[in-house]
């Protein structure tokens, strides 16, 4: 189940540089840049969504109500949002424009949330206690919570590297605010779409999760 939710996000990735260009004229990752992701946000985010309730990597025994799923959701939302805008304010800590570019800079800093904090929300949801424990040490307590952990440290170490060629006067346009970045962000999450089924199957043998 791992691997297939796997492929499907990585094919997820791939439909967004290719489709769009079918039906949008004059459509690329870098020259409609911001175009691409939001395209690519909203598609990853449908994606895993669709199979978080397909899998469903954390079965729940007890019988939930409507109302508590409608309340799970709404706090869902307001996480994903706050999420946005720490990365937002991460991300301006770290050197990037603070007026100018605002709008490249929060779809940056959405395409983060979608990576890592969108993730977190499907397979644990709004519960800051389970995120705590699954990045503390030795905290994983199933495969997807290894799969969360590298996915996440993956996208977010992409991200970083991809800040690396900007102040270069190399005058590539993927040099422009935040190529680099968005791109490196998303080469990462799919590393560590693929990295974690295989580093799971390597260590199989040594995985041992506490019981809950």
């Amino acid at each position: 189940r791992l691997l297939s939710a796997h492929i499907f996000c990585v094919f997820s990735i791939i439909l967004t540089t290719v489709v769009p260009s079918l039906f949008l004229e004059n459509f690329s990752v870098l020259g409609t840049h911001l175009t691409w992701l939001c395209i690519c946000s909203i598609c990853v985010t449908i994606v895993n969504i669709i199979l978080y309730i397909i899998f469903k990597p954390n079965p729940s025994s007890k019988r939930i109500s409507f109302a508590h799923k409608v309340t799970r959701f709404l706090k869902c939302c307001v996480y994903f949002f706050i999420s946005c805008i720490l990365f937002h304010g991460i991300i301006v800590l770290y050197g990037a424009p603070l007026i100018e570019s605002v709008l490249e800079t929060f779809l940056f800093a959405v395409l983060l949330s979608t990576f890592t904090t969108l993730q977190c929300l499907c397979m644990l949801g709004p519960n800051i206690q389970a995120w705590i424990r699954v990045f503390s040490k030795n905290g994983a307590m199933s495969i997807w919570d290894n799969s969360l952990q590298i996915t996440t440290m993956c996208s977010i170490v992409g991200a970083w590297l991809g800040a690396f060629p900007i102040p270069l006067d190399w005058d590539r346009p993927w040099q422009i605010w935040p190529i680099s970045c968005s791109l490196g962000a998303t080469f990462g999450y799919v590393a560590g779409l693929i990295i974690a089924p295989l580093w799971i199957y390597w260590n199989r043998k040594k995985l041992t999760y506490k019981s809950r």
